[in-house]
């Protein structure tokens, strides 16, 4: 018994040995790396010299490894990467990369997760917030449409795609004149009006032919630092209150990057029932064939900043407009300038 109490001991003796015979080494080695330096100063030199290269052999090493691992990346995208070359958008060649396969000339449908459309991956549909996956789709039909209703939504965020007949093969949907409409629904025989409440709204580098802000209420407004070829601002003071969108078990955000759409659309489609989002952040969007419109929104704050708007028809008509149905308590409108600008 007395053995094993005395472990401890014996392992802090152990640890004081190793300690100082590491100490004693280094010691050795800067003694001897003094003397050489003292009897020798080219040897030294050429000692320093190899250690050097030692280091250098290991970072080139490293280098080419990395290389090598891009090289390898490349080529396992390289099916991607040449779809997307031969002019199809990334949903469709990831549908055809993932979602089928080819059997005796035809394709049959791959039951995997790849299957599924996804807001997050940038897949076209009809989304009912905050679901990821649509309610529904067609696959002749482009359209990113997010319908909100009677659940909060903390986050949404859309950002770097085009949108409209701004790229290659792409057109409006049938009957729809806006590239992106986002804001609730008019009323009309059987249905009640409705609006978007959002905490905070924030739209910034878009490049639009036109943008229109309408029917719009915001505690405060900031409109900075916009190009458009011509513009109309004429908001008018109120008391809309400042907002902000709670609801206890709020559901999880919705985020996408990248991709191109005939359409965007957020909206409340359903009678008498608002939507609900405390952060809509909409960032870099390219856009042609229709107008930008914001329409029925109750917001605490809008961001509207680095747009560049215009049709290349002159000052004369008025591409950005924030009509005087636009209702603000706090506002800072500055450094928005007229500039000709051509279409997208």
């Amino acid at each position: 018994m007395s053995n094993i109490w005395q472990w401890p001991r014996r392992g802090v003796q152990a640890a004081r040995r190793g300690a100082l015979w590491v100490l004693l080494v280094v010691l050795h080695w800067l003694v001897a790396q003094s003397l050489l330096l003292w009897r020798s100063p080219l040897s030294f030199y050429w000692m320093l010299c190899g250690r050097r290269d030692w280091v250098v052999g290991r970072v080139e090493y490293a280098h080419a490894e990395s290389a090598k691992w891009r090289g390898a990346w490349t080529v396992t995208k390289l099916p991607y990467t040449g779809l997307r070359a031969m002019g199809m958008n990334p949903q469709m060649a990831g549908t055809l990369l993932f979602a089928g396969t080819a059997v005796g000339g035809g394709v049959v449908v791959n039951e995997t997760v790849f299957a599924e459309r996804s807001f997050s991956r940038g897949d076209s549909g009809t989304f009912s917030a905050p679901a990821d996956i649509p309610t529904s789709y067609s696959e002749g039909d482009n359209t990113l449409k997010v319908d909100l209703g009677t659940t909060p939504v903390g986050e949404i965020t859309i950002q770097d795609v085009t949108v409209g007949t701004a790229f290659t093969g792409s057109t409006l949907p049938s009957g729809q004149t806006n590239a992106i409409m986002v804001g609730g629904t008019a009323a009309s025989s059987g249905f009640t009006e409705t609006f978007l409440e959002v905490g905070h709204l924030i739209v910034d580098r878009w490049r639009c032919t036109n943008f229109e802000v309408s029917n719009v209420e915001a505690h405060t407004l900031n409109v900075r630092f916009n190009a458009s070829d011509g513009q109309s601002i004429s908001p008018v003071a109120g008391t809309p209150r400042a907002r902000a969108i709670g609801g206890g078990n709020r559901a999880d955000s919705m985020v996408t990057s990248g991709g191109t759409y005939d359409q965007i659309v957020i909206g409340a489609p359903t009678s008498g029932v608002n939507g609900k989002v405390d952060v809509m952040r909409l960032s870099n969007l390219y856009t042609k064939g229709g107008p930008c419109v914001l329409s029925r929104i109750k917001a605490g704050t809008i961001d509207i900043e680095y747009l560049e708007v215009g049709a290349g028809n002159g000052f004369g008509t008025k591409e950005f407009v924030l009509a005087s149905t636009t209702i603000y308590k706090i506002a800072d409108i500055r450094d928005n300038v007229e500039v000709s600008i051509s279409p997208p």
